[in-house]
């Protein structure tokens, strides 16, 4: 494997990642049990959290599209006939 597509799934598994992180910290926030304090530190983690996913999917959208497997289909005019019954 040659280092661009180790870097490519590498960057994707992280943006899943940080995805779920910042799912599962947003269900934490409202915990009504949370603490002024452990609200406080979990939104700034989430705003670090943020701001990597956001550089990350940067990353993503500058790199270069992946050529596809197969070619292009092209669409040739058919071959039409008129049949006439008698």
């Amino acid at each position: 494997m040659n280092q661009p597509a180790v870097f490519d799934q590498d960057l994707n598994e992280n943006i899943r990642a940080l995805q779920e992180w910042l799912r599962k910290a947003w269900l934490q926030l409202g915990d009504p049990t949370l603490t002024t304090f452990s609200r406080r530190e979990l939104r700034n983690q989430m705003k670090q959290c943020s701001a990597d996913l956001r550089m990350h999917l940067q990353a993503a959208a500058a790199r270069p599209p992946e050529p596809s497997a197969t070619p292009p289909r092209t669409f040739a005019k058919p071959e039409l006939r008129l049949l006439a019954w008698s």
